[in-house]
């Protein structure tokens, strides 16, 4: 399992609530590469909470939706946009739990539509809360000069 270096972390304005390691109110969240899994551990936190010491299920919708624009850019080299997202709430998951484990992979690739499937584990490693991610992908020369994109590699 290796590391995803996020490009954007040293670009004046990135301000990512999922990814953007310096923003305050952000999540956040880091990558890894495993296999056609792309995978996050996130630690729960009391400011995240719906119910008492329960995750909220937007904050959940966040984490899964964020994997998942992970997965298109580490796996396709490419950004997009959700277009849909189906998200099924199956356990509550604590925010005193020590981290949270998150996995994701292209399920199915239509020409620029793609299935992304994503699962949130809680601490126990029991499925608490799953995703299927419509994705519509830019064509890469329209990532590159429109989006700015800039293509994630591996930490060595």
């Amino acid at each position: 399992m290796k590391k995803i270096i996020n490009p954007w972390k040293d670009v004046k304005g990135y301000n990512c609530f999922g990814c953007a390691p310096s923003n305050p109110a952000g999540v956040k969240m880091e990558f890894y590469e495993d296999g056609d899994e792309i995978i996050s551990r996130w630690k729960p936190r009391p400011e995240y909470q719906g119910w008492l010491d329960t995750l909220h299920g937007g904050i959940q919708a966040v984490l899964l939706d964020e994997i998942c624009a992970w997965v298109i850019l580490r796996k396709l080299q490419t950004t997009g946009v959700t277009s849909k997202m189906e998200t099924r709430y199956m356990k509550s998951v604590n925010t005193t739990d020590d981290y949270i484990e998150l996995r994701a992979k292209i399920q199915e690739k239509k020409r620029n539509i793609i299935l992304i499937e994503a699962y949130l584990y809680n601490q126990q490693g029991e499925l608490c809360t799953k995703a299927l991610c419509t994705y519509f992908t830019f064509s890469h020369e329209k990532a590159r000069n429109e989006m700015n994109f800039l293509s994630c590699d591996l930490e060595e």
